[in-house]
């Protein structure tokens, strides 16, 4: 059983701001000429999956990363609440329609995930059935592997209790983050040892197949630096080419 109190939240001590900005800045770069030719080869996908609990900086992450992206070739999809009629149907029919298209980048801001961790926290399903539901996940971003060639990216925004506390004090006190307020905010940090219960056992029962990356996150700047090392070296592992012409200069 994996414990998150082993897991560290703070950076690397021999990493500085600083650096970790210019290392940042170079791996966006790297970025930046990758998803060109994602987008131009339309082989291949890039579904980026964030999730952590109430403040851990799932907004920001995806502000920093796209920074680096061109909007042609990358969305973002914000999961809330499911619908009535996503509600009348099976929990991933939402989620397969929002899936990258050859060529894109598909950033998911929560994930097919919540459908886990909230009926775990409320109690509301059977241990028995969150492991159905969780088979069934593995094999349906198994078949999205396969069947469209996407690749699949999961990042764990791991914070201490006391940073998502000083996060949430801040919306409160700070008049231009009150918007990012909600009074869910306050009822997810008392339930914050039951979410973290219900990540641990989300990442000791998942296939190993796309394993899931814990970000450090209660420093910022250590965090946006981790997720585009990550997708960078994902990216690269996905050997992107540009297609060949069938058209030769000369011939026009």
């Amino acid at each position: 059983m994996i414990e998150l109190s082993e897991y560290p939240t703070e950076p690397d001590e021999d990493l500085s701001k600083e650096k970790a900005e210019e290392l940042r800045l170079k791996e966006l770069e790297r970025i930046e000429e990758l998803q060109i030719r994602l987008f131009a080869g339309k082989k291949k996908s890039l579904l980026i999956i964030l999730q952590g609990v109430d403040a851990s900086g799932k907004d920001g992450s995806v502000k920093k990363l796209f920074s680096a992206l061109n909007p042609l070739g990358c969305t973002c999809k914000a999961w809330k609440a499911p619908t009535s009629e996503e509600l009348s149907r099976d929990f991933l029919w939402r989620i397969h329609k929002e899936l990258p298209q050859k060529g894109w980048i598909q950033i998911f801001n929560r994930s097919h995930y919540e459908d886990i961790l909230v009926p775990f926290v409320s109690e509301s399903l059977s241990k028995d059935k969150l492991k159905e539901r969780l088979e069934f996940i593995d094999s349906f971003e198994e078949f999205v592997s396969k069947e469209n060639h996407t690749h699949i990216l999961k990042f764990f925004l791991h914070i201490s209790q006391e940073e998502q506390i000083k996060r949430i004090e801040e919306r409160l006190s700070n008049p231009e983050k009150n918007w990012k307020f909600d009074p869910s905010d306050l009822e997810a940090h008392k339930n914050f040892k039951k979410y973290r219960t219900a990540y641990e056992w989300i990442f000791s029962h998942s296939k190993d197949r796309y394993p899931w990356v814990i970000i450090p996150s209660n420093k910022k700047w250590y965090r946006d630096y981790l997720i585009a090392k990550s997708v960078r070296k994902e990216l690269e592992d996905m050997d992107l080419k540009y297609p060949k012409l069938e058209v030769q200069p000369g011939e026009i």
